[in-house]
């Protein structure tokens, strides 16, 4: 709890401990089905930031029967099912409740081993920072709602949502990670700042290297920020260091709150390469270093053009 770290982890043996989160969220995309698959995939991606394996879920509905015919309700399980088919989890139930407001998780439980945990500290100096999905998701969505957002930016954003962490998850298995978490409502400032808080550490990000979503930044330039950007920027304000040559579209999207995205993970500079080459050739083209970890200045996050 003191770290913040993804998910709660309960040791029921020497070489076995349980893995466990749960997330549930409102619609964020028209399509139920897309809905579906979406809070699934999010869900899921707590066990994988901390290395584990999912195994089962249980459902977590609010559903406003009185307003919404029961076939949406069955279109996002179903988007959900393929997500848990896909990550091979058994769903063994759940529980639903009417609500005003429509709202949909899961409870996830995996499985972990004790001496593989990873957290979202523990990086040293000189470790790399490599990203594995683009930003953007919250302010395409922001104009998706505006009616602003083309079609192709809105397929991209909702396909990158509904991706699991799955294959990242299982490359970074094999690397000497040191730190690993996953960016999600905090935003890439946000989740960076809880791997360097209280560790005598900064991170400096290469703002020309941080992947972006189809048309995201001309969205951010058009002033289409959600609610929980400016929460973000305010919230984290006292530990971020911009560069003069930083434009605002990317002081944005460094806050921006994402959901279902990729992971973020510390790596040894010495095989940072070879862990994106991995990544890259296995399903995530966006994949990259986009920054580094450094003794100095000791708790900032410092972007540069």
């Amino acid at each position: 709890m003191e770290k913040a770290d993804d998910a709660g982890v309960y040791r029921i043996g020497d070489d076995l401990a349980l893995v466990q989160t749960l997330d549930f969220f409102t619609p964020i995309v028209d399509d139920p089905f897309d809905f579906g698959r979406v809070a699934a995939a999010n869900s899921l991606s707590d066990v994988y930031a901390m290395g584990g394996r999912p195994l089962t879920a249980m459902n977590i509905v609010c559903f406003p029967s009185g307003k919404l015919p029961l076939d949406v309700l069955h279109r996002i399980m179903l988007g959900a099912l393929e997500k848990l088919r896909e990550a091979e989890v058994t769903l063994v139930g759940g529980h639903s409740v009417d609500d005003p407001e429509l709202k949909f998780g899961l409870a996830v439980t995996g499985l972990i081993r004790p001496d593989r945990i990873l957290t979202n500290q523990g990086a040293v100096a000189g470790d790399r920072l490599v990203l594995t999905k683009p930003l953007g998701t919250g302010i395409v969505n922001t104009a998706l709602k505006g009616g602003l957002a083309s079609a192709e930016a809105v397929r991209e954003t909702i396909d990158l949502m509904a991706m699991l962490n799955r294959r990242a998850a299982e490359i970074m298995a094999a690397f000497p990670i040191h730190a690993a978490t996953d960016v999600t409502g905090f935003g890439l400032i946000g989740h960076a700042a809880e791997m360097i808080q209280g560790t005598g550490l900064g991170i400096r990000f290469f703002g020309n290297r941080i992947p972006l979503i189809r048309e995201a930044a001309e969205y951010a330039d058009m002033g289409l920020i959600p609610g929980g950007l400016h929460r973000n920027r305010k919230f984290w304000q006292a530990v971020v260091s911009l560069a003069p040559s930083v434009p605002r579209w990317l002081d944005d999207l460094v806050h921006d709150p994402q959901t279902s995205g990729g992971l973020l993970l510390a790596c040894p500079s010495g095989d940072a390469d070879a862990l994106v080459a991995a990544l890259r050739n296995q399903g995530h083209p966006w994949a990259g270093v986009i920054g580094e970890f450094t003794p100095d200045p000791r708790g900032i996050l410092h972007v540069s053009g």
